[in-house]
């Protein structure tokens, strides 16, 4: 099935175990997401449930392990797998991390902060530019969550997203919670960071949950643990963005404690009356 480019609508990041009420009605979604590194396999389950599922839904693919903020060159297995799968299930956006999970001699499973400096940059548009040379596409570079800076960090996180962009000519995925979970823990200003990126370059966005846990020094930390519904102050964020940017295909990701369906959905149709409240951003408005 033939998808064209998203410009709204929300969905989730796909969870087998929700296979059968998905199939049953697709209409409470409006588009799916998958991790790309768990249908690099050939065949079984996954692929079989998500050619069913592509056949009535756009598909965004999000990569979670290609390290392109790394020092190490890009694994080229690692591309031939991904474009690969981008080929078996085409889909409508394709997205990364701004991070590093390795080097040529391990594979940490994790998404590790990156220092932004000229250097890191010069090496990540690389990366991306090799990215998007091997998909044939422009690719979505997902902001981070972070519990600490780097002292030798020459620019701010936006900055360095921003000159990314307009280097490597890759759009973002705007994940929201990140954003609160990186401003709450090292002091940034969410207002000041949404007005440093090119806002028209967000592709996609990201809505999950969070945990606080407090320090021995009686500092709370947040953490992105993707374990729980929305919080009201993201949610208020989102409707923040939605004002000032307009709507973008946003997705809903709860992968650890899962929910059950009818809760999980509940979250789309939360994202659904923020986007039909949506207005056309103001002239000049962040930039």
């Amino acid at each position: 099935m033939q998808h064209v480019p998203l410009t709204r609508g929300a969905g989730v990041g796909f969870k087998p175990q929700h296979f059968a009420e998905l199939i049953n009605d697709t209409s409470r979604i409006d588009l799916l997401e998958i991790h790309a590194e768990n249908y690099f396999g050939d065949g079984g389950i996954l692929h079989h449930q998500l050619e069913r599922l592509h056949a009535l839904l756009p598909l965004s693919i999000h990569g979670v392990g290609l390290s392109v903020g790394g020092a190490a060159p890009l694994d080229a297995a690692h591309l031939a797998q991904l474009r690969r799968l981008c080929e078996r299930h085409p889909p409508v956006l394709v997205s990364e991390h701004l991070a590093w999970a390795g080097d040529s001699e391990q594979f940490l499973a994790d998404l590790l902060p990156i220092a932004y400096t000229p250097e890191v940059l010069d090496r990540t548009v690389d990366h991306v530019a090799q990215l998007q040379d091997t998909l044939g596409r422009r690719v979505l570079i997902e902001n981070p969550a972070t519990y600490l800076t780097f002292a030798h960090s020459a620019m701010p996180e936006a900055e360095f997203l921003a000159e990314l962009v307009q280097r490597s000519g890759c759009g973002l995925l705007l994940d929201l919670n990140n954003l609160r979970v990186s401003c709450h823990n090292n002091g940034g200003d969410v207002d000041a960071y949404l007005q440093a990126i090119p806002l028209d370059e967000v592709g996609e966005i990201h809505l999950a949950g969070h945990s606080m846990h407090t320090l021995a020094s009686g500092r709370s930390l947040l953490i992105d643990d993707h374990g729980s519904a929305v919080a009201d102050q993201t949610w208020a964020l989102y409707a923040q963005f939605l004002r000032i940017a307009g709507q973008r295909p946003t997705i809903i990701e709860w992968d650890t404690d899962v929910p059950s369906w009818t809760t999980l959905t509940r979250e789309v149709e939360r994202a659904r009356r923020h986007q039909r409240k949506a207005i056309t951003p103001a002239a000049g408005a962040y930039g």
